[in-house]
C-alpha cells in the first residue's frame, strides 16, 4: 500500500467514524422525552414541516435575513460549498478521470464556497457582535471547514497533491463530532420541531386556513 492509498484509506476510516459518531448522537438525542401538545389541532404539522423546509428558509421569511442578505447569501455559498467538498471527497478515486472542464468547475464552486468561510472566519474578528459571541470552537471550526474547501479546490485545480486534501480531510472530519460542525444535524431537528409545532397551531403555513371548532 503506498502513502497514498494509506490516505485515502484513513480519509475513508474518518468518513466512517464522522458517520457513526453523528448517528450515535442522534439515537441518543432520539432518546430524549420531547413534551407533547395537547391542545386541539387547527392546522397541519405536515404543511408546517413542509413549509419550515422550503419557503420557511428563503431570505424574505425571517427578518434577520431580510436585513442581512450578504450575509444570509454567503452563508449558502459556504454550505453548498462544503456538501459539494463532501462529494468530490466520497468519489476522489474516481475524480481524476473526469474531464479537465468539469474538475475546473468543481475547483471554482469550491473556491467561492472556501472564499465565502474565510470571510465568515474574518467577520468573527471584525464584527463587534458576532465577536462577542464567538468561542475557541466556532473560529476553529469554521477554519477547519474552510480550509477543507479550500484543498478541495486546490486539488481540482492541480495546485496540491491529493494527499494534502486526504490529510486535511481526515481532520476535519475527525474533529467534526465534537465541535460546532454538528450543528448542521441539530438545525434539521429544529425545523422540523419548528414546523410541526406552528403548524399544527396553524401559524405556518402563512395564510392558512383554520380548522373550525
Amino acid at each position: 500500500m503506498d502513502p497514498v492509498q494509506l490516505l485515502q484509506f484513513l480519509a475513508l476510516c474518518a468518513l466512517a467514524f464522522f458517520v457513526l459518531a453523528f448517528t450515535w448522537r442522534m439515537r441518543k438525542f432520539n432518546q430524549l422525552a420531547r413534551p407533547s401538545d395537547r391542545s386541539r389541532p387547527k392546522g397541519s404539522p405536515q404543511a408546517g414541516v413542509l413549509y419550515a423546509f422550503t419557503l420557511g428558509m428563503a431570505p424574505w421569511a425571517k427578518e434577520s435575513t431580510r436585513r442581512h442578505a450578504i450575509a444570509y447569501l454567503r452563508g449558502v455559498g459556504f454550505h453548498l460549498g462544503i456538501f459539494l467538498c463532501l462529494a468530490v471527497l466520497i468519489a476522489s478515486p474516481w475524480v481524476p478521470r473526469l474531464p479537465q472542464e468539469i474538475r475546473f468547475l468543481l475547483g471554482v464552486a469550491a473556491s467561492l464556497g472556501a472564499v465565502m468561510g474565510f470571510t465568515g472566519f474574518a467577520m468573527r474578528f471584525m464584527e463587534h457582535n458576532l465577536k462577542a459571541l464567538s468561542t475557541p470552537d466556532d473560529y476553529f471550526a469554521v477554519l477547519m471547514v474552510s480550509l477543507f474547501l479550500a484543498a478541495a479546490a486546490l486539488w481540482l485545480f492541480g495546485l496540491i497533491p491529493v494527499a494534502v486534501f486526504y490529510i486535511i480531510s481526515v481532520a476535519m472530519l475527525v474533529y467534526a463530532p465534537f465541535s460546532k460542525i454538528r450543528h448542521c444535524f441539530y438545525y434539521a431537528y429544529s425545523r422540523l420541531f419548528f414546523g410541526k409545532f406552528f403548524g399544527r397551531r396553524a401559524i405556518l403555513p402563512h395564510g392558512q386556513k383554520k380548522q373550525r371548532d
